[in-house]
């Protein structure tokens, strides 16, 4: 690890007032309900999950967009909940976003040069030339060429497109980069490309990276470390290796049996999660992943579990009472 923290989040949450219908009751929609974790510099932390576990609104807490509910996040040492206008602005320079969506985040009636410079124009007060080179520079760090300044982003495939986005994401230099499924929305075969230059990158200019997936095939080949997400809480959260040798709640264990595999010769037991996931607004009591649980018991069924060390496990923290009573049968290698 190349420093100290550069973002620290402790029992993190985010509560929306919500109406059941037209004429509805008011309700309580807990979409981050209670996560903490700290980011280095340098270092990859994937959030995981289904639909609906609480990740992009992880990611919305992060760069500001949204404020947090309840609990306490701190960037580059800078109190994000207690922060005044001025010191928000400082904290957004050090946080930048890349969206899923390659062909709906970039202006499509500004040129490249125009969407590049744009930050810079408002954050800071360099000339116009220095923009220029200094858009220039980024374009040529992520992958595209000088001529491409002057065209529109209806002129470049999507992965040339997600490079324009990370570039205009690393104008102000920042230190955390959010990638909310950045390579969901592209090719398989240009999937690699652009992970491979986020890894170019990281290393270059010391990012840390706040990795939003549901492909866990991708989180294993960009993650130092790994956040599983169900229903706006964390349940687990280890290094990579762990989470992908050797996971410890059902759930990871699920997640992970339902990732396809790119050897024949391997074979895998297939754990079948049952049920649909249950609704944020109305969460069952206990665990909230009992309905689903093939080792849920009465204790499961009443009281909510909370993160704790799984000695078994080496550094893995487990939110899970049959993981802390010794409950779960012995994984199959296959996993």
């Amino acid at each position: 690890m190349s420093g100290p923290h550069v973002l620290e989040a402790a029992d993190l949450k985010r509560h929306y007032d919500i109406k059941r219908g037209f004429f509805g009751e008011p309700a309580l929609l807990k979409a981050l309900d209670g996560a903490s974790f700290t980011l280095d510099p340098g270092r990859t932390l994937a959030v995981v999950g289904e639909s609906g576990c609480g990740k992009s609104t992880l990611a919305r807490l992060v760069t500001l967009i949204e404020p947090p509910t309840d609990g306490t996040l701190t960037i580059d040492g800078m109190d994000v909940v207690g922060a005044d206008a001025e010191q928000q602005r400082k904290i957004r320079r050090q946080v930048q976003i890349v969206f899923q969506d390659p062909y709906g985040s970039l202006n499509p009636r500004k040129k490249v040069g125009t969407i590049l410079e744009e930050p810079l124009k408002i954050n800071t007060d360099l000339s116009a030339a220095d923009r220029r080179a200094a858009s220039t520079d980024m374009m040529a760090k992520v992958g595209l060429r000088p001529e491409h300044y002057d065209r529109y982003p209806h002129m470049f495939s999507g992965g040339q497109r997600q490079r324009i986005a990370i570039a205009r994401a690393l104008m102000l230099r920042p230190k955390i980069v959010v990638l909310d499924e950045p390579v969901s929305a592209l090719d398989v075969s240009i999937q690699a490309q652009v992970l491979n230059l986020l890894a170019d990158l990281q290393e270059e200019l010391d990012l840390a990276y706040l990795f939003i997936s549901h492909d866990l095939s991708v989180v294993k080949h960009i993650a130092d470390e790994v956040i599983v997400m169900y229903l706006g809480r964390p349940v687990e959260q280890a290094s990579r290796d762990e989470i992908f040798n050797n996971p410890s709640h059902p759930y990871t264990q699920a997640l992970l049996s339902a990732t396809p595999m790119a050897d024949p010769e391997r074979r895998r037991h297939r754990i079948k999660l049952t049920g649909e996931l249950p609704s944020p607004i109305d969460p069952p009591p206990g665990c909230t992943f009992h309905p689903r649980c093939p080792y849920a018991n009465d204790r499961c069924r009443a009281e909510a579990p909370v993160m704790l060390r799984n000695g078994a496990a080496g550094s893995a923290s487990v939110a899970c009472h049959a993981v802390e009573e010794n409950r779960l049968p012995e994984l199959e290698e296959a996993i």
